[in-house]
C-alpha cells in the first residue's frame, strides 16, 4: 500500500500500551459551572447534587459561581472572576455543564463562562481532551435543545463529551425545600451521567495530550522546523 499524498514520518501508528490510561496520583479533577445567579437556581442545586455524586466515586469537585463575572470583553482578563474561572480551567480534568433552558437556549449566564474561556494557545485549545458531561434543567416538559447545544460547543473546544446526558423537566418539582434533589428516574439519571462522566475521565486523564495530538499539526511542526533548520544552514 502507498500513501503519497502522507508525510509517513510524521504518521504514527497507535498500539495499545500507548493508550493505557495512567495511575496518577491525585483523584480526578472535576469542574462544574452552572448557568442561573438565582437565590434558588435549579441548575445550581443540580451541579451540587451531581458533585455530591462525583466526590462519592473518589473525585475532587470545585464548582464556579458566576455572580460577578463581567459579560465577555467588558473588562480585561486581570478581573478576579475571570482570573479564577481560568485558574479553574487549568486546574481541572473534566468538567460539567449545567445550564437552565431560557427561550430555548441556553442562558446568557452560563454561555458567558463559556466564552470567556479562552480560545486556543495556538492551536490548542485550553478544553483540549478534557472529559464533559451535559446537563440541563427545564420550567416546563422535557426538552433536549440546551443540551444539544452544549453538545456542539463540547465538540468544537475539542473535549470527549460523553454520550449520556441529563435533563429535568419541571425542576420546580424535583427539590425539596432543602434543596436537595428527591428520588426520581431523573436523579437516577444524574447518577448514570456522573458516573460515566467518572469512568471516562479515568480512562484518559494523563493521556489527553496523546489523544489529542494531531497528524496535520505534526506535519506542520516538521515543515516548519525543517524550515527553521535550513535557514541556519545557510
Amino acid at each position: 500500500m502507498t500513501l503519497p499524498n502522507i508525510d509517513l514520518k510524521s504518521l504514527e501508528k497507535p498500539d495499545f500500551e500507548q493508550i493505557q490510561a495512567k495511575q496518577l496520583e491525585h483523584p480526578p479533577r472535576i469542574l462544574l459551572l452552572y448557568g442561573s445567579n438565582r437565590e434558588r437556581s435549579y441548575s445550581r442545586l443540580a451541579v451540587q447534587e451531581a458533585g455530591r455524586i462525583l466526590e462519592y466515586l473518589g473525585a475532587e469537585v470545585k464548582i464556579f459561581h458566576p455572580k460577578g463575572l463581567p459579560l465577555p470583553d467588558d473588562v480585561e482578563v486581570d478581573h478576579p472572576k475571570v482570573k479564577e474561572l481560568y485558574e479553574l480551567l487549568a486546574w481541572s480534568e473534566g468538567m460539567v455543564w449545567c445550564s437552565p433552558e431560557r427561550h430555548g437556549s441556553m442562558s446568557t449566564i452560563f454561555k458567558a463562562q463559556i466564552d470567556w474561556i479562552p480560545l486556543a494557545a495556538g492551536a490548542i485549545r485550553a478544553t483540549q481532551g478534557k472529559t464533559l458531561a451535559l446537563m440541563q434543567v427545564c420550567g416546563g416538559s422535557q426538552s433536549f435543545n440546551t443540551v444539544n447545544q452544549m453538545r456542539i460547543l463540547g465538540r468544537w473546544m475539542r473535549m470527549i463529551t460523553i454520550p449520556n446526558q441529563s435533563s429535568i423537566p419541571k425542576a420546580f418539582l424535583e427539590f425539596g425545600e432543602e434543596g436537595r434533589m428527591k428520588a426520581s428516574a431523573y436523579y437516577n439519571r444524574i447518577v448514570d451521567v456522573m458516573e460515566e462522566l467518572y469512568k471516562f475521565t479515568l480512562l484518559t486523564r494523563g493521556q489527553s495530550a496523546y489523544l489529542t495530538d494531531r497528524y496535520s499539526e505534526r506535519v506542520e511542526s516538521a515543515e516548519q522546523l525543517s524550515q527553521r533548520v535550513n535557514q541556519q544552514d545557510l
